[in-house]
């Protein structure tokens, strides 16, 4: 598989991200799956979590790829903006965090699009049945508040494209194909923007148009696009991938439809795993994903706003688990952690 190149986006250099390393070791990629509302307070708490225990910056991984929720995580780390004041607001209580996010996510729109609908998702479902029948369709909800966030997260640079590598992963509705924004193989346009079409869930978002196409979630190809890395002007040290829909292990009492959607997720996992380990043996993948405790809240309605709170509080508790635990330790301590100086890690084990 030949991957997009991704194009020089401006001058790196003078990047703030790019000051505050002194003594780069590891080249690392950051990969961010799709996962709805609980999949995005997942990732906020994993990488969180991650910079507290080695020091690490999310926003100096030398590219990052993000898919749907992920998609507006990875916009956020960009702009610098990984904080729980990002995500929550003034919010106070698990009630005012809800309200938060309800209102910033679903904004109602008037359905329309019928003939797209049947033109690009019902007449090529009929023909073979799967979830793209509803590609398209007319939805209740359009992705302008999801816009609005960036907005007013990012401010001036929303309206643009991050200086450093970055991949924000879309489903063009008519040619029914992954489109990667932010490397050679899409056309220009604005994070705020290809953030709003990465995230538009058929039946609940209304597609996103630009440039006279109109996008859909991301995730209708692959819930986590981990191959895109590959098109790196150079391999990298560590991949790290945070997949919220691709838990390693059915939960005790899951619904029928949330194995359904994690065997989906970690199927296109391993095969872009399997990829990048065949072009790039020497490099480390590590994947975090929600464990059970995580999944009892984040379930089965990856789309509720209630359960964002939780999610995230969960998330901090499990990660710290598993962040110390040797195997994915070892990782960490290769590459993530502080330098001595010498070019050598010099982690300290979290407590």
């Amino acid at each position: 598989m030949v991957q997009p190149r991704w194009p020089v986006l401006g001058s790196a250099g003078t990047s703030a991200s790019r000051r505050r390393i002194l003594c780069p070791v590891s080249r690392v990629g950051l990969v961010l799956g799709g996962g709805g509302i609980t999949g995005a307070a997942f990732q906020f708490g994993a990488l969180l979590a991650l910079q507290l225990a080695t020091g690490w910056d999310p926003n100096s991984a030398d590219v990052v790829v993000g898919t749907s929720c992920g998609a507006l995580t990875g916009a956020m780390v960009r702009g610098d903006k990984l904080s729980l004041e990002t995500f929550v607001g003034s919010a106070t209580t698990r009630s005012e965090v809800a309200t938060e996010l309800h209102g910033r996510v679903f904004q109602r729109s008037r359905p329309s699009g019928l003939i797209r609908w049947v033109r690009h998702g019902v007449v090529p479902g009929l023909r073979r049945p799967d979830l793209s029948l509803v590609l398209g369709s007319p939805a209740l909800y359009s992705t302008i508040g999801l816009a609005r966030w960036i907005d007013d997260a990012l401010g001036p640079a929303a309206t643009s494209w991050p200086d450093r590598p970055t991949v924000v992963v879309a489903y063009d509705v008519a040619a029914r194909k992954r489109v990667p924004f932010g490397t050679e193989a899409a056309p220009p346009a604005q994070i705020r923007n290809a953030v709003a079409a990465s995230a538009a869930v058929p039946g609940i978002f209304q597609p996103v148009l630009i440039r006279d196409r109109w996008y859909a979630d991301g995730g209708l190809a692959s819930g986590t696009s981990v191959d895109l890395v590959l098109g790196s002007d150079s391999p990298l040290d560590l991949v790290i991938v945070i997949a919220p829909l691709a838990a390693a292990e059915r939960r005790p009492g899951a619904r029928f439809y949330e194995d359904i959607f994690d065997r989906f997720g970690r199927t296109a996992l391993e095969a872009e795993v399997t990829l990048v380990n065949r072009q790039w043996p020497q490099t480390d993948v590590l994947i975090l994903r929600p464990d059970y405790r995580v999944l009892a809240v984040a379930r089965p309605n990856p789309m509720s706003s209630d359960a964002a709170m939780p999610v995230f509080l969960r998330t901090l508790r499990s990660m710290k688990q598993e962040l110390a635990a040797p195997a994915t330790w070892s990782v960490l301590a290769r590459h993530l952690a502080g330098s001595d100086g010498l070019g050598r890690r010099t982690p300290s084990i979290p407590q």
